[in-house]
C-alpha cells in the first residue's frame, strides 16, 4: 500500500522517513476516494500523503451539504453521493504541499473547488440531457429541470461565500474568474452544436474554459496560499491548465468509444447533442470524403446502432490515436511546468496523478 509513497520519497531524493500518518492511512483507505475506480488502489497509494488533508476538505463538504431547508435533505443527500475523482481538491492540496506548508484556507478552497465542479456535473447533465452521473441517476432525472438547475446555483453560490470568508481575497478573485470562464465555454459550445465546421482552435477555446480553467485555479490556489512566489503560482497555473486539456481530450474519447459500467455516466452524450469533439473535428477536417461523408450522415440519425459505427470509423482512421496524441502533448507540456518545483515527493506525486490522466477508464 505505501508502493508509490515510498516510490515519491525516492525520486526526490529525500530519505526521511514518509509522513508519520502514512502507515495508518495504508489500514483506512478513504472511502469517498475509493469510491472512483480512478482511484484504484494501486492509483490509491499516491494519494496517501494529503489523506488527511482529503479527510477535512470531506468534512468540509459534507457541512455546507447541510441546509436549514428540510425539503432539501433529499437532494442534497443525492448530490453528496457524487463522490467521484475529487481531483480538484487533490491537485490543490499536492500543490500546496509541493510549495509550502498546507493551512486550513486550502481545506476550504478544497471544498470550494470541489462544489463548483459538482455544480457543473448538475448543470451540464440538464445541458447533454443525460441520466446517470457517478453511477447514480443525475439529479434532473429525479427532482426536474428547474431543481437542478437551482441547486446548481446554490453550489456555485455556497462556494463564492466560502471564499469570502478567507482573509486573502485572492480566492474570490480567481474563483469568480474561474467561474465566468466555466459558463464562458459551456455557451461556446452551445452556439457551435451542430457545427460541423468548427475549428479545433473553437474546440480548445471550448475545453479551456469548461474544464482546464477550474484545474489551473485549483493549482493556482493552492500555491498562492502556500506562500509560494508569482512565477511558481504562474507555473502551477500553467500546470493545471495543460492537466485540464489533456483531461477534457481523455473524456471526449471516453465519451466517444468508453463503456459506461465503467465510466459510471452517460456516454454518447455528446454526439446525440451534436457536440463535436476533437476526434470528430480532425476526422471532418482530414478523413477521406467517404469517412466525411459517413460521419455527417451518423450525425443526422439517432440509434445506439450508429455509436458502433462511429467508434469503429474513429478507431479506423486515426482520430482516436491522433486526439490523444495531443492529450499527451498537453501532459509533456505540463509536466515541464512542474521544473518549477522544488524536488520532493509531492512534486513526484503531481507526476503520477498527470500519468494517471492518460490511463484512465472513467
Amino acid at each position: 500500500m505505501k508502493r508509490l509513497v515510498e516510490r515519491a520519497v525516492h525520486l526526490s531524493g529525500n530519505n526521511d522517513k514518509p509522513h508519520s500518518d502514512l502507515h495508518e492511512m495504508g489500514h483506512n483507505m478513504n472511502a469517498s476516494l475509493m469510491y472512483s475506480t480512478f482511484f484504484t488502489p494501486e492509483r490509491y497509494d499516491s494519494m496517501l500523503p494529503i489523506r488527511s488533508d482529503l479527510e477535512q476538505v470531506e468534512r468540509i463538504i459534507s457541512r455546507e451539504l447541510i441546509s436549514r431547508h428540510k425539503e432539501f435533505t433529499d437532494i442534497l443527500d443525492h448530490v453528496s453521493q457524487y463522490k467521484g475523482k475529487r481531483l480538484r481538491p487533490a491537485l490543490l492540496l499536492a500543490t500546496a504541499h509541493a510549495c509550502g506548508l498546507v493551512n486550513e484556507s486550502h481545506w476550504v478552497l478544497g471544498a470550494a473547488v470541489e462544489l463548483i465542479h459538482t455544480a457543473s456535473l448538475v448543470h451540464d447533465d440538464v445541458l447533454d440531457s443525460a441520466h446517470m452521473r457517478r453511477h447514480l441517476p443525475a439529479v434532473h432525472t429525479l427532482w426536474g429541470t428547474k431543481s437542478a438547475v437551482l441547486l446548481g446555483d446554490c453550489l456555485f453560490t455556497n462556494a463564492f461565500q466560502m471564499t469570502s470568508n478567507l482573509e486573502n481575497t485572492r480566492a474570490c478573485k480567481v474563483i469568480g474568474r474561474s467561474a465566468h470562464r466555466i459558463c464562458e465555454g459551456e455557451l461556446l459550445q452551445n452556439f457551435h452544436t451542430g457545427d460541423i465546421n468548427i475549428s479545433e482552435a473553437t474546440y480548445f477555446d471550448i475545453i479551456d474554459g469548461k474544464t482546464a480553467e477550474m484545474i489551473s485555479a485549483s493549482c493556482e490556489l493552492g500555491a498562492a496560499y502556500a506562500g509560494a512566489s508569482e512565477a511558481v503560482i504562474e507555473s502551477m497555473a500553467s500546470f493545471g491548465r495543460n492537466l485540464g486539456m489533456a483531461f477534457q481530450i481523455a473524456d471526449d474519447i471516453l465519451d466517444l468509444v468508453g463503456h459506461e459500467n465503467q465510466t459510471g455516466k452517460s456516454l454518447g452524450t455528446d454526439f446525440d447533442q451534436k457536440k463535436l469533439t476533437l476526434p470528430l473535428i480532425w476526422l471532418l477536417q482530414n478523413g477521406t470524403d467517404a469517412d466525411k461523408n459517413k460521419i455527417k450522415s451518423l450525425l443526422e440519425k439517432d440509434s445506439s446502432a450508429q455509436r458502433v459505427q462511429i467508434k469503429n470509423l474513429l478507431s479506423e482512421s486515426g482520430a482516436i490515436d491522433y486526439a490523444k496524441n495531443k492529450a499527451e502533448q498537453f501532459v509533456a507540456s505540463g509536466k515541464r511546468d512542474l521544473q518549477a518545483l522544488a524536488p520532493s515527493a509531492f512534486r513526484n506525486i503531481l507526476h503520477l496523478i498527470t500519468d494517471q490522466i492518460l490511463n484512465r477508464s472513467c
